[in-house]
């Protein structure tokens, strides 16, 4: 089992990439206070977990009924992260306040921690592993998320303020280009079950 929960968790954790997410996390939190940063982090870990373990269970039977495909999702979320990028880009400090304080759950909690290829990608372990092996493989990869995000006070010492705010801008439209590539690939998806006649 043991062979099988590493197996799992190597490719969650590519999806995943938390040391990827640490560099994003510091430039929407890097106003925050440290108790502030506790819960985003709280807040994300949780909105992930229980979004991950929804999906686990009871991801392909609310997509069939609602009629939504992985490609309509990642569409979803890459809108959501362009414009949450935008926002940052355009100095909209009154919009920005309003989104901090559920910016534990969107978007590091989704789409950014547990998005459209963690979900994809959980459905299909679980097709190989089974539940047990895939939640186990989640739960793993969310506490390294959280720790490194827990170290992220260090990085921003190290940085400075002059260079939280440089990385803030980089980081923002690299959101931007995140959130564009999820578009496009949510566009590929529905081309591509149109094209098979799904």
């Amino acid at each position: 089992m043991v062979h099988d929960i590493f197996l799992a968790f190597v490719p969650l954790f590519f999806a995943v990439d938390p040391i990827g997410l640490l560099p994003i996390f510091v430039s929407l939190t890097s106003d925050l206070s440290a108790d502030e940063k506790k819960k985003i982090i709280f807040q994300s870990l949780v909105t992930a977990l229980c979004l991950a373990v929804g999906f686990i269970f009871f991801g392909k039977w609310i997509f069939g009924l609602l009629g939504i495909t992985i490609g309509d999702f990642m569409i979803a979320g890459g809108v959501i992260l362009f414009c949450l990028s935008m926002i940052d880009l355009m100095n909209l400090g009154k919009s920005k306040t309003v989104l901090k304080e559920d910016l534990g759950a969107v978007p590091i909690g989704t789409p950014l921690i547990v998005g459209p290829a963690v979900l994809t990608l959980s459905l299909m372990l679980i097709s190989v592993y089974g539940i047990t092996v895939t939640l186990i493989a989640v739960i793993i990869n969310l506490i390294i998320v959280g720790i490194v995000f827990m170290a992220s006070g260090s990085m921003m010492r190290l940085l400075g303020e002059s260079g939280a705010r440089v990385l803030s801008k980089v980081m923002a439209l690299l959101l931007a280009s995140i959130g564009v590539m999820m578009i496009r690939k949510g566009i590929l998806e529905i081309l591509i079950a149109f094209t098979q006649g799904k």
